[in-house]
């Protein structure tokens, strides 16, 4: 999609109705499927949010990023996911928590983000969060400067999101799972599975 094309979508998309759980489930492991609201609520979650950021390429498509995380020794080592992180105490609401969170990953001020809305929350039962996905647009593509959370970037075009050839599944082993198959979206190489799936499956239909 040109990237003017995608901006002359943005007020539609502020207004539009969200797909809600019934669009992340779409690409939501099983394991997921067992926590209700009830649920969450009782485990008393920490909270956290992350920005889904697009943004003009140098052939002016429309793309949005995506980070492999740092290998370390914890429950998201290594995987692909928005930048973000959980709330801090100086943070005034989950908006900036995500804003601060992608400058320090990735090296993008907020002065140069504009958010466009905030999505549906997110539960991660291996590492007990509710992340809140914001997206959010600039104008130009970032210079990014990466800091030790961050692996590498993903660039990846919005028309490979939204073509439904790159829905599959795979079978997972983690240190919390064994043997599983998930749905997850396969984009740039790199398999995108649980709660980033699910947030790019709402994406997906929101901008549909």
């Amino acid at each position: 999609m040109n990237f003017n094309n995608f901006k002359n979508k943005i007020e539609l998309l502020k207004e539009a109705k969200l797909g809600g759980l019934d669009a992340q489930f779409k690409l939501a492991p099983k394991m997921r499927l067992n926590y209700d609201v009830d649920k969450i609520r009782a485990k008393n979650p920490r909270r956290a949010a992350v920005l889904a950021l697009f943004y003009p390429n140098i052939n002016n498509e429309t793309c949005f990023l995506l980070t492999q995380r740092a290998s370390y020794k914890g429950t998201h080592s290594a995987q692909i996911s928005f930048p973000g992180g959980k709330i801090d105490k100086k943070d005034k609401n989950l908006k900036n928590t995500a804003l601060r969170e992608t400058f320090e990953e990735v090296g993008i001020k907020d002065s140069s983000i504009e958010i466009i809305r905030e999505l549906t929350d997110v539960y991660i039962p291996p590492s007990n969060f509710l992340a809140t996905p914001f997206m959010g647009f600039r104008n130009e593509k970032p210079n990014f400067k990466l800091n030790y959370e961050v692996e590498n970037t993903i660039e990846v075009l919005l028309k490979d999101l939204l073509n439904d050839i790159n829905i599959s599944s795979i079978n997972m082993n983690t240190s919390y799972m064994n043997n599983v198959e998930v749905p997850c979206f396969k984009l740039n190489s790199y398999v995108v599975w649980g709660a980033t799936a699910m947030m790019l499956s709402e994406i997906k239909e929101l901008l549909k």
